[in-house]
């Protein structure tokens, strides 16, 4: 008992550095990413931490798996480098002691990779897709970036806002272009803002500007002066939706026959499969050979952990263009890394450890 409290805390210790380290670089670089949509035009300012929440919950599955399988192979490979093993080995204890302790501390990881593969992940790749739409069922302004020429989908209209205001309901020193048949107008205003009529329609209502209307090569050009003067701004109408695979919710995709439904159900049940196999694998991988360096396992796990990924993916899309069962691409490469696992532990295995162990303390 007192090894297995010992263990889990530097299992635990371990484990939570990796998670914020990793869920910092992660959110690093979705918010790097979701500012250059911003910054584009692409969607609105406000919208980049609601999709940044989205972003962090459909990783967070392979962020935990990630944090599992480095978090034990960090531990087990101090305690070899730290000649802990020599001592284990010695008193006649096997590899095979360390993996009850590390079951009892990566099964309630397992389960949350399992919850959100199976259930969150999908949620929020459909919260993601609805407020996609939502964004793009909105008006022309709703998306415009202080700094940023946005065209009209249609292209009849681009506008530029130099910035907005403290409250973020009004913008300021406004540039708009528009094009009505051969006749073309420039807008520009001080500053402006939304307003919603009784009968729906939504209106940009300018203050303080000036109109410039004509056809462009003639010199005849009307130019008319405002106090207010309104806009109006139509919403874009959407085509039907249809889910993404991964928007579908897995009760859904248990009642589908399509292979793209069964190669993204098989998608997600190897998360929670994959955390325990890494799990275990990560137990005779820590193994350090003072005369290959410190890193030489390290760079071996992350070998396998890509190979593993690399070919998990490849199953996938061969399931969903039909050129594998989807018993075999859930079965195979999850089975052989099982029967990997067990070679290396026979290869720990008393007979074989004592032959190791004196090349390693010689």
């Amino acid at each position: 008992m007192l090894f297995q409290k010992s263990l889990l805390k530097e299992y635990t210790e371990a484990g939570t550095g990796t998670f914020l380290v990793l869920c910092g670089i992660t959110l690093t670089t979705q918010f790097i990413r979701f500012l250059g949509y911003a910054a584009k035009g692409s969607i609105s300012t406000d919208a980049v931490f609601t999709f940044l929440g989205f972003s962090a919950l459909r990783y967070l599955p392979v962020v935990i798996l990630v944090t599992i399988f480095t978090s034990i192979l960090l531990v087990l490979s101090r305690s070899f480098r730290d000649s802990e093993m020599v001592v284990w080995f010695s008193s006649g204890q096997s590899l095979n002691r360390w993996i009850a302790p590390t079951l009892v501390y990566a099964a309630p990881l397992i389960l949350i990779v399992g919850i959100l593969s199976l259930f969150l992940t999908p949620w929020a790749s459909q919260k993601t897709e609805e407020f996609k739409r939502q964004l793009q069922s909105q008006d022309e302004v709703s998306a415009i970036s202080p700094g940023v020429f946005k065209e009209s989908k249609q292209g009849e209209r681009v506008f530029f806002v130099d910035k907005l205001a403290m409250d973020l309901t009004v913008v300021q020193n406004i540039f708009i272009y528009s094009k009505d048949g051969d006749e073309s107008g420039v807008t520009v205003a001080k500053q402006g803002y939304q307003e919603l009529m009784p009968s729906g329609e939504n209106y940009l209502v300018l203050e303080k500007g000036r109109r410039y209307t004509g056809v462009p090569g003639s010199a005849e050009f009307k130019l008319v002066e405002f106090d207010k003067y309104g806009v109006l701004l139509e919403a874009k109408k959407l085509e039907k939706y249809v889910p993404d695979v991964k928007a579908r919710s897995t009760k859904s995709l248990l009642n589908q026959t399509d292979q793209k439904s069964k190669a993204e159900l098989i998608w997600r049940l190897g998360f929670p499969i994959s955390a325990a196999i890494l799990a275990l694998m990560a137990i005779p991988l820590s193994f350090v050979n003072p005369r290959t360096g410190r890193s030489a396992n390290l760079l071996l796990a992350i070998l396998v952990y890509l190979v593993y990924s690399n070919v998990l993916n490849m199953m996938q899309a061969w399931v969903a263009q039909n050129i594998i069962s989807p018993a075999f691409g859930l079965l195979s490469v999850h089975l052989s890394m099982i029967l990997i696992i067990i070679l290396l532990f026979y290869f720990w295995s008393p007979i074989n450890r004592k032959s190791l162990m004196e090349r390693f303390t010689s």
